[in-house]
């Protein structure tokens, strides 16, 4: 895998040094690095000859790229008013618990992150927890250990 150098001379390669290509080039960047860093974001705005504070006002403004490393899993839990009315808070609530990290947060051994989310829209099948794409419905608090325990087996080489 080539340095950081090397992988942003190859993003800038690959779009031609195309301002208009800023958002794949962070989508390219995030892909590689798991998230957007600032030392990253200060060398391209320098090759690009753009301000850093427009390559953070893209960065800021789409949900999917993120400013801080993330863990090996996204949970997202949507917290809609549908989701919210039929108990997303007391899921919230049980991943705090649980492993110890709020909205926006990872948790210390870099496994997890969680992020909420307004409407993922399924509010029929609500309340609705999204981990890495895959979706859990009329999700319950008392479930979470157990759904969480499948994405460690499977980092274990487990099922």
């Amino acid at each position: 895998m080539p340095g950081k150098a090397g992988l942003l001379a190859s993003i800038l390669e690959r779009y031609g040094r195309d301002r208009s290509m800023l958002i794949p080039m962070l989508q390219d960047i995030q892909a590689s690095e798991g998230y957007l860093s600032k030392t990253m974001l200060k060398d391209l705005s320098r090759e690009l000859r753009v301000t850093l504070s427009e390559i953070y006002n893209v960065a800021t403004f789409y949900t999917f790229f993120s400013l801080v490393p993330r863990g090996e899993h996204i949970i997202t839990l949507c917290m809609g008013t549908v989701c919210y009315l039929k108990g997303a808070d007391r899921i919230a609530a049980r991943i705090k618990e649980y492993l110890g990290i709020g909205e926006g947060e990872t948790s210390a051994d870099g496994r997890f992150t969680f992020q909420a989310m307004n409407c993922v829209g399924a509010c029929a099948l609500a309340p609705v927890m999204i981990v890495d794409g895959t979706c859990y419905q009329k999700m319950e608090p008392g479930r979470l250990p157990e759904i969480l325990a499948r994405y460690r087996a499977a980092e274990a080489g487990g099922s």
